[in-house]
């Protein structure tokens, strides 16, 4: 979203939030998804944190004043929101106990044979490559080269100084070219 459409749907929102919410949904939607999706192990998962994600932003607008919503940044502040679901599901895994290690490849997120055939070798190459990154460095990488987020949203959406999430996404590129070569 540029800046203008930014200003646009936040006026929308806070004059109306119950009709504009599903135009925001529609316009986000592919890409919270997508970049979440390259942050979990499943797509199960991402498609749980993508729809939590847009429940708790309903929510908090429909509790926040006018002048709050025209000040926010709704992409960064969605996908702050994202993140932080992203950051409560690995917590949450790290805890369950593991009785037995699956091979990512084989098992392949719990998708059918009709999704596993869909997608691509190299994709689900991809999604190894990011997925076995740091957390902080994947969500740089991602929301900076999948989403397509400037580094000033990135800081904002993880809290992170720009500086800081520079720093990660240059560490997390070199990662995944050396894991490449």
């Amino acid at each position: 979203m540029t800046l203008d459409t930014v200003g646009r749907v936040n006026s929308r929102i806070a004059r109306d939030l119950d009709a504009a919410f599903p135009d925001l949904v529609r316009d986000m939607q592919n890409g919270i998804y997508s970049g979440v999706l390259r942050m979990v192990p499943s797509p199960a998962d991402a498609e749980d944190i993508t729809q939590e994600t847009f429940i708790r932003a309903y929510r908090a607008l429909s509790e926040y004043s006018r002048e709050r919503i025209h000040d926010l940044n709704l992409p960064g502040w969605i996908w702050t929101i994202a993140l932080n679901l992203c950051r409560n599901a690995a917590r949450t895994r790290s805890r369950r106990p593991r009785t037995v290690e699956l091979d990512r490849d084989a098992f392949s997120g719990g998708k059918g044979p009709e999704a596993m055939a869909m997608e691509s070798d190299e994709n689900r190459r991809w999604r190894q490559l990011l997925y076995q990154l740091p957390a902080a460095q994947r969500s740089a990488v991602v929301l900076r080269h999948v989403v397509g987020l400037s580094y000033r949203e990135i800081a904002e959406a993880t809290g992170r100084p720009e500086g800081t999430v520079k720093a990660d996404v240059h560490r997390g590129i070199t990662r995944l070219q050396e894991a490449l070569t």
